[in-house]
């Protein structure tokens, strides 16, 4: 498409959005002078689009009220990184509704594009391989998932139906300080009324959340993926590991996520504390490290270690 033509059509999204616009506007978002943007306009009154001129020295245009503009008005690249971005959501887990939004917006998308680009769009979807794998997501209501979001901008209440991990139900009100999407789950942290204190909720475990009057205010330098992702760290699995990594804080934190535990320097090196539901796995990451390190408990997690060292001596030796 020939940048021209792609500007006519960046004009016709602006007017799109709603109400009247100067030139002068209008030429400084399409990076054009005042008698381009007239031009431009022009070529949209040509096309059977009414366009709505306001004379006068700070004279401007609008779309004439009531029009319906077409579904869909996209460039090449544009309708590949929205057909890739859908592909991307979907495997990644991030798609609400199990997956059925993505696919039936897909569809639409597919159905309005020009045949030419569909059929490249097509064999690009059916050629492309991902390194990552297919998250399997714990999908939200969108209802949910919509109210906690703008309940966090605005800085507003809210009173959710909540089902915690071991099946208790019951009624939350909680001050929204932010959303986070991790692992192909949602989640939403604030301030719990009834803890008293930061907690993080599981949004396809939230039945209703509705807006409830009052506000809040988010305390100066929270971060809603650290907190969440030290959550869930501090999961209660079976187990309560400390050891010290010898190595340094910077080479760990670019090894080790936040999900996994708990850094902290200390003078021989770096102390990871985390819970693990099996020892055997946690043996597994720290010999995969590369690090030497020094167990401070359990003393189970010694007993995983010899016998995972003793595996890889025989699988040498054979």
């Amino acid at each position: 498409m020939t940048r021209p033509t792609a500007r006519v059509l960046a004009l016709l999204e602006i007017l799109q959005a709603g109400g009247s616009f100067t030139v002068a506007d209008l030429a400084g978002r399409l990076g054009v002078d005042e008698r381009t943007v007239r031009r431009y306009a022009t070529h949209l009154a040509d096309l059977g689009i009414p366009v709505e001129a306001r004379r006068g020295r700070y004279g401007g245009y609008r779309l004439a009220p009531g029009y319906k503009l077409p579904p869909l008005m996209l460039t090449d690249e544009e309708a590949v990184a929205v057909m890739l971005g859908l592909v991307a959501a979907n495997r990644a887990g991030l798609a609400t509704a199990g997956g059925a939004a993505t696919e039936s917006a897909t569809a639409k998308i597919r159905r309005v594009l020009p045949a030419v680009l569909a059929r490249r769009i097509d064999s690009l979807l059916a050629t492309v391989d991902f390194t990552a794998q297919v998250r399997q997501p714990a999908s939200p209501d969108i209802e949910v998932l919509l109210v906690l979001a703008d309940a966090a901008r605005h800085q507003q209440p809210v009173s959710i139906a909540y089902t915690s991990w071991h099946g208790r139900s019951g009624v939350r009100r909680i001050d929204p300080y932010g959303l986070v999407f991790h692992a192909g789950r949602w989640y939403v942290t604030g301030h719990d009324h009834d803890r008293g204190a930061v907690r993080t909720f599981r949004l396809d475990r939230i039945g209703t959340a509705r807006p409830v009057p009052g506000g809040f205010d988010i305390p100066a330098g929270f971060d809603p993926t650290t907190q969440v992702l030290a959550g869930l760290a501090a999961v209660p699995y079976a187990h309560d590991i400390s050891v010290v990594l010898h190595t340094s804080l910077a080479q760990a934190q670019r090894r080790i996520p936040p999900s996994a535990g708990t850094l902290t320097e200390v003078p021989d090196g770096v102390r990871l504390t985390a819970r693990v539901e099996r020892l055997d796995g946690a043996a597994q990451m720290l010999a995969g490290l590369g690090w030497p390190f020094t167990i401070d408990r359990p003393d189970e997690l010694r007993g995983e270690i010899h016998a995972l060292a003793a595996r890889l001596r025989a699988d040498a030796g054979r």
